[in-house]
């Protein structure tokens, strides 16, 4: 289960999940376990050489408004390289606390990079990925088996959407002519988002990763990735 911010209240996004469980099709489902990934821009990650447990408000603040009473924790990459700061949706888990008891929650961007990082461990090669969701999109780049860039981005038009991809190819001296953009999450070939994207980037393609989950169901192999690979 994936809870996105899709710009709904607190509250509503509380209703919304209740009505999940109380009047649609899961009230009848028995659940083995429950893993929760929380879809949101309140993250950072930080380098594990500079991450402190005890300053975790101080790795927010410069990205947004952090409240005295915001509850931060943090995902623990399993190579050791990196820490992923955030804030999850606490009413959302106190919810599934109450109705499931305990369960396992990480943020997204914590389950995608570690992902992406362990898919291409022996590559060398520097990949360009963007994951796209309703109004936003994570930036990941990779280079030499290393994350080299990470960011989060919203949008609201395609020029927008276009702007923050070739600004960051600059910024990080990639050319479009050359380097390989690979599709992730909420996008398919036929939308106006590639189609803008491929006026200015030669070559692109969508992540494709085997997954057994998919085979029963009517989705893209890229589209749903964080929640197939929630661990």
């Amino acid at each position: 289960m994936t809870i996105e911010n899709e710009n709904r209240t607190p509250q509503a996004q509380l209703d919304f999940l209740k009505t999940a469980f109380e009047k649609g099709e899961l009230q009848n489902l028995e659940f083995d376990s429950i893993a929760v990934s929380h879809s949101n821009n309140l993250s950072a990650l930080v380098p594990k050489p500079f991450f402190n447990k005890e300053n975790l408000s101080d790795y927010l603040q410069y990205n947004f408004k952090v409240l005295e009473n915001d509850y931060i924790t943090y995902d623990e990459f399993s190579t050791d390289e990196m820490v992923n700061v955030y804030i999850p949706f606490v009413h959302i888990n106190n919810y599934l606390f109450d109705k499931f008891g305990s369960f396992e929650y990480k943020h997204s961007a914590s389950i995608l990079t570690e992902l992406l990082l362990a898919t291409y461990k022996n590559d060398d090669k520097t990949h360009f990925f963007v994951n796209v969701e309703r109004e936003s999109f994570q930036l990941i780049v990779l280079k030499n088996k290393k994350l080299e860039f990470f960011n989060n981005f919203n949008f609201k038009t395609k020029e927008d959407f276009i702007y923050y991809i070739l600004f960051t190819s600059e910024q990080l001296q990639l050319n479009p002519e050359e380097f390989v953009l690979t599709f992730l999450g909420d996008i398919e070939k036929d939308s106006e988002l590639y189609d803008i994207v491929f006026k200015y980037v030669r070559n692109i393609e969508f992540l494709d990763l085997e997954n057994d989950a998919i085979q029963n169901l009517n989705i893209s192999a890229h589209s749903n990735i964080i929640v197939l690979n929630q661990h």
